[in-house]
């Protein structure tokens, strides 16, 4: 029950876009199926020619559309718009194919009324337009955020900011995009809203546009599984490796395949612990390298990311 809306609009009475109608179906593409192929979101693109055309996006189809998303439950209800975006002094608005002077489209304030009324568990908005930090700071509550518990919003900039096209494209699109396909994950491969906004707010400078996270969630969801730096049984016996997390644990030549005695059950505790070393959970002992402590008889510990997966693998939550 993971549903999910991927709005581009490209074509505009009054000025043309060039890259939102594939930033909706990438997103869509993305989201659809994990990074093992597995099903993820079930996603719908909504995408409009030139305005004004019958199936062209308009405010009553926007409206209907989003509304949809949000009425019924579900574990995960996603919004991502890329188009125009504006602002005015009643609210910022994501500008439809048949927008006019003081007509301009959705309004900001309506799409959070229908997120804060939604019956999904969870929902995320993702928003790639000029002004779009406007959301969440709807005008009539003093530009203080109103988010129902259970809301995540990312924004391409702030509520005073224009939005960049780049490479036939958004630039934060572009980059949500690179988040969610892995470079986000973190070592389990998990990649969630909190992870997103990290990874778009380092790749853009200080004289850039600046995207903005809002949440008012009591736990982060996963909004998709890509590959796995390490083995999730690995990460479980942490606890067995190391049966006190601030204590090292001693090696010998043993332990090492190429050493002149090895021992067949520490050979493959050495394997683990190399994987771990990998992903910097674990460290050698004042050697270089995991070869030299064992073959040095110094030892290993976890470093505080180790720790960290170690007090997640004795309360079984990996």
């Amino acid at each position: 029950m993971r549903r999910a809306l991927c709005v581009g609009i490209d074509r505009y009475r009054f000025g043309n876009l060039q890259g939102c109608v594939s930033d909706a179906e990438r997103m869509s593409g993305v989201l659809s199926v994990q990074g093992d192929g597995a099903p993820n979101f079930e996603s719908r693109v909504l995408a409009g020619p030139l305005g004004g055309a019958p199936d062209a996006v308009t405010r009553a189809k926007l409206r209907e559309a989003v509304a949809q998303l949000f009425k019924d439950r579900a574990d995960v209800a996603l919004l991502h718009f890329s188009g125009h975006g504006t602002i005015n002094n009643l609210d910022g608005y994501l500008v439809t194919q048949d927008s006019a002077m003081y007509d301009d489209g959705m309004g900001m304030g309506e799409v959070l009324k229908l997120a804060n009324d939604s019956a999904a568990e969870e929902v995320v908005i993702l928003l790639d337009c000029c002004h779009s930090g406007q959301l969440g700071n709807p005008p009539e509550v003093n530009n203080r955020a109103m988010l129902r518990e259970g809301i995540s919003i990312l924004t391409a900039s702030r509520g005073d900011q224009p939005s960049v096209e780049t490479a036939g494209g958004g630039l934060f699109t572009s980059l949500v995009v690179d988040a969610l396909e892995g470079g986000a994950a973190d070592i389990l491969g998990d990649v969630t809203a909190p992870g997103i906004y990290a990874y778009v707010e380092a790749a853009l400078g200080a004289w850039d546009q600046r995207p903005l996270f809002k949440a008012h969630v009591s736990r982060v969801v996963n909004l998709r599984c890509c590959e796995s730096a390490i083995d999730r049984a690995i990460l479980r016996d942490l606890p067995r490796l190391f049966p006190l997390p601030a204590e090292d644990l001693p090696l010998d030549p043993g332990y090492e395949p190429s050493s002149a005695q090895p021992d067949a059950a520490k050979v493959a505790i050495f394997e683990s612990l190399q994987k771990l070393n990998r992903v910097h959970l674990v460290v050698p002992v004042d050697a270089p390298h995991m070869y030299e402590a064992a073959m040095g008889s110094k030892a290993c510990r976890l470093t505080a990311s180790g720790r960290y997966y170690w007090r997640l693998a004795t309360g079984k939550r990996i």
